[in-house]
């Protein structure tokens, strides 16, 4: 397994700050250069410790990397990955961290220059919080990290990265980019619109009564409005097949309340206790 000594990481926000945090913590890598946009976020990622040098030049950042890793919006990442890849050095791999998969691994499943390859990464963790200053160099400890390899990948380079995220303290799992799609619409996008819808339906003047349910059920609410657009645009179709299905069970529960049926009530609040239960 090749042990990636340089790393630069492309947006050094909370995923690619503790990405950072993590490999200087462990010992994971000589150097973990940080590329931005904003020189005060990458001064902040600097002093606490999550890169060993930063620059505002993507060309310059990764042209020593052996590993890659973009962090930006899903909306870039395309564009990004193929901007830096024709600036790394020969042979060095390419992951990003985007919560959608499909479009972004269809749309790079081509070749890049100098022999550069990708793979798809989605680490399921991170919260609300955006920004170096929110990383944690735990964050992906004992998390699942989906990747997302497709027929041409190289088994060694799928072992490589896999072996990665594993010495970050994460799990792996391994699938197809469309299937990781339709889970996480189901268990992650979903939620998010759910949240927000709840959020957005609240009367101004009953939010001084807001107590530990209303928080729990709308804090990733508070994320970024812009990044979640293009997640929802970016994952539309599976999406939508998962709000129906969340739709339709709302329904029952709908008509459980409207026939004052206590007993489905209950069966129904039973099942949903029950598959809450299975996740530790």
């Amino acid at each position: 397994m090749r042990r990636f000594d340089t790393v630069a990481i492309l947006g050094v926000g909370l995923i690619g700050g503790s990405i950072g945090l993590a490999l200087r913590r462990r010992k994971l890598a000589s150097q973990v250069i940080g590329i931005g946009r904003r020189p005060e976020s990458l001064r902040v990622a600097l002093e606490m410790g999550a890169i060993t040098s930063s620059t505002l030049v993507s060309a310059e950042g990764v042209a020593a990397a052996d590993l890659v890793i973009v962090c930006t919006p899903v909306g870039r990442i395309v564009d990004d990955v193929r901007h830096v890849a024709a600036h790394c050095r020969p042979q060095a791999l390419i992951t990003d961290v985007g919560s959608t998969k499909g479009r972004i691994v269809a749309d790079l499943n081509d070749s890049l220059p100098n022999g550069v390859r990708f793979i798809g990464s989605h680490p399921l963790a991170g919260s609300e919080r955006s920004g170096p200053a929110a990383a944690e160099a735990d964050l992906l400890v004992d998390r699942v990290v989906v990747v997302t390899p497709v027929a041409a990948t190289r088994p060694d380079d799928l072992e490589d990265l896999c072996g990665f995220w594993l010495n970050l303290g994460a799990r792996v799992v391994q699938m197809a980019a469309d299937e990781h799609d339709r889970a996480l619409a189901a268990t992650s996008h979903v939620p998010h619109l759910v949240a927000a819808a709840l959020a957005a339906a609240t009367p101004d003047e009953v939010l001084g009564l807001t107590a530990g349910g209303w928080g729990d059920c709308t804090r990733i609410a508070a994320g970024d409005p812009e990044l979640w657009r293009q997640i929802f645009v970016g994952n539309r179709e599976p999406l939508l097949a998962s709000l129906r299905q969340f739709e339709e069970c709302l329904s029952v529960f709908r008509a459980a309340i409207e026939r004052r049926d206590d007993d489905a009530l209950v069966e129904l609040l039973t099942a949903a206790k029950h598959r809450r239960d299975k996740v530790t």
